[in-house]
This record gives C-alpha cells, sequence and structure tokens, in this order.
C-alpha cells in the first residue's frame, strides 16, 4: 500500500489533477465540480488528524457517520461519498494508490442520470464542423476516432502512431490500471487517420502530438471539443457526450451489452448497463410519436 506523508505526497495536489480531469475528459458541470471539490476538501480535513497514510475504509466509515451526526441528508452523503469514489478511482487510473479505501463501502444509491447524448446528425455535424484552421485535418480526425472508439479522452491522447493498424482496421489502448484493450475502426475513422498522417506527418511517437511533439494534455483536446460543440445550438458537448453517443449508437443498432462493455473497456457491466436506460428512453419516445395510442 502506498503510504502519503505530509512531507512527501500530497493529496491535496492530486484534488487539482483530479477537478482538472472531471472538466476536461467527464465534461462535468460547474456546479458538480464545485461541489465535488467541495467534499473532497472537507473529508481531507476531516481526516487530517488521523495521522500519515493512506486513507482507509475506516477513516471513510467515520466521516460518513460523522455526516449523520451533522444532519446531512441522504443525497447529500450519497453525493459525498461518490465524489470520494471518484477521486480514489482517479487514483487508481493514475497509478498514484494501489487500493482505495471506498473499495467495500456501501451507501444507498440513487438512480444514476441519463447521460446525454448526440442523435446521428448532431454527431455528423460535429465532426464536420472543423475547417479553415491549420489543426482542422487533424481535430476532425480526432473527433472521428472518438465516436468510432469510444476512447476516453486519457486513452486517447496516450495513442502512439504505433498502436493503429489502419490494414487491420482496430487500435490498441492503454485502458485504466494499464489494461490493453483492442478497439475496431470503421470505415470512416480508417480513411481520416490515413489522411491525416499522409498530409500532416506529425512528428514523434504520438498519433495526435503538441506542437512539441509531446503527448497533448486532456485539457487540450476538452478545449478543442468544446470549442466545435459551442457552435451547436443548445448542447453541452464534452470529450465524455462523444463516449455516451458511441455506447448508445451501438445498442440502438442491436449491439449486446456485453460486447459495449468490452469495447467501453468497463470492468463491470453494471457500469455499461446505464445506456440501456437511454436506449430505453429513445424508444418510449419513439412509440409516442408513432404509435396511433401513443
Amino acid at each position: 500500500m502506498l503510504v502519503f506523508s505530509r512531507e512527501s505526497m500530497s493529496l491535496y495536489h492530486y484534488l487539482d489533477q483530479f477537478i482538472q480531469y472531471l472538466i476536461t475528459e467527464r465534461g462535468a458541470s460547474p456546479h458538480t465540480v464545485d461541489a465535488y471539490n467541495r467534499d473532497i476538501i472537507e473529508f481531507l480535513k476531516f481526516i487530517e488528524n488521523a495521522g500519515p497514510g493512506m486513507p482507509e475504509r475506516r477513516h471513510v466509515e467515520a466521516y460518513i457517520g460523522h455526516l449523520h451526526e451533522r444532519g446531512k441528508q441522504a443525497r447529500s452523503i450519497v453525493r459525498a461519498v461518490s465524489a470520494l469514489r471518484g477521486f480514489f478511482n482517479f487514483l487508481l487510473m493514475e497509478g498514484t494508490v494501489k487500493v482505495s479505501p471506498l473499495e467495500d463501502v456501501e451507501i444507498p444509491r440513487f438512480k444514476a442520470p441519463i447521460p446525454d447524448v448526440l442523435s446521428e446528425q448532431e454527431i455528423v455535424e460535429l465532426i464536420r464542423m472543423p475547417e479553415g484552421s491549420k489543426t482542422s485535418l487533424r481535430d476532425r480526425t480526432m473527433l472521428e476516432l472518438l465516436y468510432a472508439t469510444g476512447l476516453r479522452v486519457s486513452e486517447l491522447v496516450k495513442l502512439n502512431k504505433s498502436d493503429v493498424n489502419l490494414e487491420g482496421g482496430f487500435v490498441v489502448a492503454m485502458g485504466k490500471r494499464s489494461k490493453e484493450r483492442v478497439v475496431p475502426l470503421g470505415t470512416y475513422s480508417r480513411e481520416a487517420i490515413k489522411l491525416y498522417l499522409d498530409t500532416e506527418k506529425p512528428a514523434g511517437t504520438y498519433l495526435f502530438p503538441n506542437n512539441r511533439g509531446g503527448m497533448l494534455t486532456r485539457q487540450a483536446v476538452w478545449k478543442i471539443i468544446k470549442k466545435y460543440g459551442a457552435r451547436m445550438q443548445s448542447r453541452h458537448v464534452s470529450p465524455h457526450t462523444i463516449r455516451h453517443t458511441f455506447a448508445t449508437h451501438l445498442l440502438q443498432g442491436g449491439a449486446d451489452l456485453r460486447s459495449v462493455q468490452m469495447l467501453l473497456g468497463h470492468e463491470d457491466i453494471a457500469t455499461t448497463q446505464i445506456y440501456t436506460h437511454v436506449d430505453s428512453k429513445r424508444l418510449k419516445e419513439i412509440h409516442k410519436k408513432y404509435h396511433p395510442r401513443g
């Protein structure tokens, strides 16, 4: 188990990174970001007297008891624990910790919100938006690849050119906990990547390098997508919106949940099941619109 000390590593330092992750990759709203930030800071202050070392399950359970004693509503407690779970899962993903103190903590669950998705027409509109700038071809290829594969932004920026097999029609993505998975490419994404590589000839090893040939940051990709998403009327588009859209469109096209789970790189199929709610909502809308007695 990794040990944190006040002299070496600070969880507050990693909190800043987590907040950036929420904004750039998860597309979290300012309200959610502020709430998570407050919840995590409150927990860190609560355990300051526990001494150096990685927070443990007992600290989390004591904190939940503390929230109950303060008269916090169940929804607020669920949100606080969700914030902590997200924070420590982020640290696991980054390789900063080896175990989460929330691994076996159980709390009442609320129904997860249905993720926002784009229609087929809207995603095509988004992909076609990059034009008229020196990065248009790169940006369009990036959007095409995200929609074709459902990659997380953290996986996209780490892609090397050698991870892309155009002849075989797949990419090898490095997911959470350094787990590799093979994700197929479609015709459009293969053609877009080939044109981009042949035309731009990006320097270095990364598929989408920065100006110095190094790895693009997640923040940079978030800004790119936000820029094009802002041009779509009444739409908040983030990298995670594209990932949601990828999964939903697969299910709408007849893909089974287990296959979508593998493509997304979800360890637990329960995480993937939220997309069945999205599809059910769409089916209800279609039924109401077209059925004579809808």
